[in-house]
């Protein structure tokens, strides 16, 4: 089942009263016999649904936010942190502005790593796998979805192109407001969405003294997942 991922809100927005941090869990639970990890083998997307929806209800800004990694021509990786959009079984989807740095590397090197790292939870989540585009009906459908301001900002915005002065991108900005008026604002051809197909799926939670759990997840030939116990 693919699960949207909602609008960014604080945390004022979204804690309860007598919200705490979550209890810590050893790896036993997480155990089925000697190695298997019975929470996750079977369908390691659950167990991050979980964490992410505690981590909505904890996290003071963007619990949808991941660093996203990629490598150069060069060889030279970076990284920087993007927002999380969707997920399903087929993998973790985001958008950006396909003249970007992110993106021109990822045509080049189809291949990522995610993390996300949730503070209030002492937990992490990390992936690495391989990149495909979304559809353009994907697409479509969630820059509908965006904020009118943020459609018009993706047209305006030349991403990771050099500029003048940020006098030249609110200039651009008001042009594009003024040429599409109040009517319909299509998505723009180089403005689409990435998944990362996970092969590699690894859960972290932190534990006294500095003995974490982590579990390491790897997709098997057969779509299945096999789960092993890491150390610290």
């Amino acid at each position: 089942m693919r699960r949207h991922v909602a609008p960014e809100t604080r945390a004022s927005d979204r804690r309860r009263s007598g919200a705490s941090r979550a209890p810590y869990r050893t790896l036993s639970e997480y155990r089925n016999g000697d190695a298997a990890v019975s929470i996750a083998v079977d369908n390691p997307y659950t167990l991050f649904g979980e964490w992410l929806a505690e981590a909505t209800a904890n996290e003071p800004n963007d619990p949808n936010a991941m660093a996203l990694s990629t490598v150069g021509e060069d060889g030279m990786p970076s990284c920087r942190m993007v927002l999380l959009k969707d997920f399903d079984e087929q993998g973790f989807v985001f958008y950006t502005n396909l003249g970007s740095q992110k993106a021109r590397e990822l045509a080049a090197h189809p291949k990522a790593a995610l993390l996300f790292h949730w503070k209030s939870l002492q937990r992490q989540v990390r992936v690495q796998g391989t990149i495909t585009p979304v559809s353009k009906e994907e697409a479509d459908a969630y820059f509908a979805s965006r904020a009118r301001d943020s459609r018009i900002g993706a047209w305006a915005s030349k991403q990771s192109q050099p500029m003048e002065g940020r006098w030249e991108l609110e200039k651009r900005v008001a042009a594009f407001a003024l040429k599409f008026g109040i009517g319909e604002i299509p998505r723009p051809e180089f403005w689409s969405g990435f998944r990362v197909a996970p092969q590699v799926i690894e859960f972290w939670k932190a534990g006294a003294f500095r003995l974490h759990d982590r579990v390491r997840l790897e997709r098997q030939a057969d779509g299945s997942w096999k789960g092993t116990p890491l150390f610290p």
